[in-house]
């Protein structure tokens, strides 16, 4: 009767035992295939650019192909509508149709602003990757705007070239979404703190749809992007990706 009652209980420990927990690189994953974990997608965003005297408004198209191919391109305002920005592997280039200017965006270009904001080419275009670039780490569990949620520390990789030398996120354990996120220089100062917020569901996905950065050195300033819509799965082939496309693109 022993024997029987033992062999039940170790037929029952696999539903007894707390469900394995994720790594932090794990969560960080789940987090980032959001917006970035199928093969393409196609969104329709607008960029605010407050300052403390003015603020302007862009709005934006971005198509992707895996992390390895992205087209943006300006549609408002008018007077910079037209400029777009590809990206093909590691490389890089702006078109400006008022000059007909294709440029070649070099690496000590990508923690520039873009268009002015406090965004830099590096987010704009994807070319780092919070997952393999940086290492993680589990630092707790806190709770922001009623969700609880993780709190990872990620630090770059020495051999990655890339603009943030450390950032911490706090991550939502219900939907994995990124509702805070801090950045920091190779120094180890506070660059820019990031919040998500605008939970919606967008082709059949939770997301946050609106995002506010702003600056640590610069606590008037701040940016605001809108994701107004976003379609993944979308058909479009490595060709679409082009120098030439970039210039008729619409």
């Amino acid at each position: 009767m022993k024997k029987l009652a033992f062999s039940l209980l170790l037929a029952m420990l696999p539903f007894m035992l707390p469900a394995q927990s994720l790594t932090a690189t794990e969560i960080v994953r789940k987090a980032d295939e959001k917006y970035n974990g199928e093969k393409s997608s196609y969104s329709v965003m607008s960029m605010t650019i407050v300052r403390p005297g003015w603020k302007r408004t862009l709005e934006f198209k971005n198509w992707t192909l895996g992390r390895e191919y992205a087209l943006t391109l300006i549609t408002v305002p008018a007077k910079e509508a037209g400029q777009s920005f590809l990206k093909r592997q590691n490389e890089m280039w702006s078109w400006n149709p008022a000059i007909s200017r294709l440029i070649k965006l070099p690496p000590s270009m990508m923690s520039q602003g873009w268009m002015g904001s406090d965004y830099t080419n590096d987010d704009i275009l994807r070319e780092s990757s919070l997952v393999k670039d940086y290492t993680h780490k589990l630092l707790g569990e806190e709770t922001l705007g009623g969700r609880l949620c993780y709190k990872i520390l990620m630090t770059a990789r020495e051999e990655a070239a890339i603009v943030w030398g450390k950032q911490i996120r706090w991550i939502d354990k219900k939907e994995f979404l990124v509702m805070k996120a801090e950045l920091y220089d190779e120094d180890g100062y506070l660059v820019r703190t990031e919040t998500g917020s605008g939970i919606k569901a967008m082709d059949g996905r939770t997301i946050t749809t609106l995002i506010e950065l702003v600056p640590e050195d610069e606590p008037d300033n701040k940016t605001m992007l809108e994701i107004k819509e976003i379609r993944f799965n979308q058909p479009v082939e490595e060709s679409f990706f082009s120098q030439q496309n970039m210039k008729k693109v619409r």
